[in-house]
């Protein structure tokens, strides 16, 4: 029996290298993506099934789960790796951007891991696996709103360990650096004449397919550039990921 997984922002970057890396070891993959043409053309090259959602509605997870449901009968894996860019400067404040990126990375995790859960039972277990960011356990004074709503998902995943747990089913997230995607387009230039080493999305869906099989739910894997992933430890702090802080993660 294949196992399936549910992959939002699917159609580029991070989330089709996972789609491809799953695929190539037999996954059933379904694949959402506000971008429907990407998803279709990546969901062609994985033999996989695709929605054109914005994960920032809730129906949106809804039809994805109902997807995999209909067409594979059951799920194993769900990565919520959709996620845009926030707002540079509170100085000229843009409501409507604030409540898109609060959307997309906030709101599309917590439907999305809702939405899922009834399927994860039924079909035994399984494990949720969140995009977050460096920027989710440190400030990033560059992006403030990003910054945010990835520590708002780390914070999620941390408190639902435990009761997801109870139900065979682990939540962890992959917390890298930045990475050669989409997303950071605009500033690739900048990076690399800075010699700024970026990750690549094949070397973040490598750390995401570890987080699927972490033994301990709750896990933060710190993906960083030349260094294999590490677990987060909070100092002092109780919980899956209590402990001490990995060296180069201040």
């Amino acid at each position: 029996m294949s196992t399936v997984a549910l992959i939002t922002g699917a159609a580029s970057g991070i989330g089709a290298a996972v789609a491809r890396r799953l695929s190539a070891g037999g996954a059933k993959c379904v694949l959402v993506d506000l971008n429907g043409e990407g998803a279709e053309r990546l969901a062609k090259e994985v033999d996989g099934a695709w929605l054109a959602a914005d994960v920032s509605l809730e129906e949106s997870s809804l039809e994805a789960v109902a997807l995999a449901e209909r067409r594979y009968g059951r799920l194993d894996l769900v990565h919520l790796n959709a996620g845009i860019g926030g707002q540079t400067d509170l100085a000229d404040f843009d409501l409507e951007r604030y409540r898109k990126v609060v959307g997309v990375n906030v709101d599309g995790v917590v439907f999305g891991v809702r939405a899922s859960l009834p399927l994860l039972e039924r079909s035994g277990g399984g494990a949720i696996v969140v995009t977050s960011s460096l920027a989710g356990l440190v400030g990033f004074s560059g992006d403030p709103i990003y910054t945010m709503t990835k520590h708002a998902v780390v914070g999620l995943v941390r408190a639902l360990a435990e009761p997801l747990g109870d139900k065979n089913i682990r939540i962890g997230a992959v917390c890298p650096g930045f990475t050669d995607t989409p997303l950071v387009a605009a500033a690739r230039e900048m990076f690399v004449n800075a010699g700024f080493p970026l990750l690549s999305a094949e070397d973040v869906a490598a750390a995401v397919e570890t987080a699927f099989y972490a033994e301990t739910s709750g896990t933060l894997l710190v993906v960083q550039p030349g260094r294999p992933p590490v677990p987060y430890r909070y100092a002092g702090v109780p919980g899956p990921a209590g402990g001490q802080r990995p060296p180069g993660v201040s």
